[in-house]
């Protein structure tokens, strides 16, 4: 892609995402490829996914090819290529957590917020399984960093720590 449809798909990228964005990149002076997953992050989380679209603006703002973006995009289970719910719950599922009880959890989040909880993996670069008025994704991510407290989940982007299924129906009211 040129400079100029580069240019010309700056138009369309609100103001604020696009200083973020340049901001961003000021970070990386010898290697403009190293801003690559800080975009992707701030991309993701202005449009809540990352098509076709923000992988060619991605690249073309880097100068590079959209393969080098769309690997990024395909390799961490973080990114996705379509919509989630408007509200993402993640439980841990790694030792710490799976001990504590967040497989009951994870499937007590799915009973509360109307999400199917036996939809299956959604596989890199997919949704997770999210309910049917899209208010609320719920997925197994790894380790979220807070073994002593588990547990733990992570809804959008607030810890919750020592979660008990008892309490998540009031979590997910918290959110609707």
């Amino acid at each position: 892609m040129t400079s100029e449809a580069t240019s010309q798909q700056a138009e369309h990228i609100p103001a604020d995402l696009l200083a973020e964005i340049e901001e961003a990149i000021t970070h990386y002076p010898v290697s403009k490829r190293s801003a690559s997953l800080p975009l992707l992050h701030l991309w993701q989380n202005h449009f809540g996914f990352i098509d076709d679209t923000g992988i060619e603006w991605i690249a073309a703002k880097l100068e590079l090819t959209p393969v080098n973006i769309y690997e990024l995009v395909t390799f961490y289970p973080w990114f996705r290529r379509e919509a989630a719910g408007k509200t993402v719950i993640r439980v841990c599922r790694t030792l710490a957590c799976a001990m504590a009880g967040s497989y009951a959890l994870r499937e007590k989040f799915c009973e509360a917020a109307g999400v199917d909880a036996h939809a299956g993996h959604h596989g890199f670069g997919h949704a997770p399984p999210t309910s049917a008025d899209g208010k609320f994704s719920v997925e197994f991510v790894e380790c979220l960093a807070s073994c002593g407290t588990a547990p733990v989940c992570l809804i959008n982007d607030e810890l919750h720590e020592n979660v008990t299924t008892e309490e998540v129906g009031d979590i997910v009211k918290q959110y609707s």
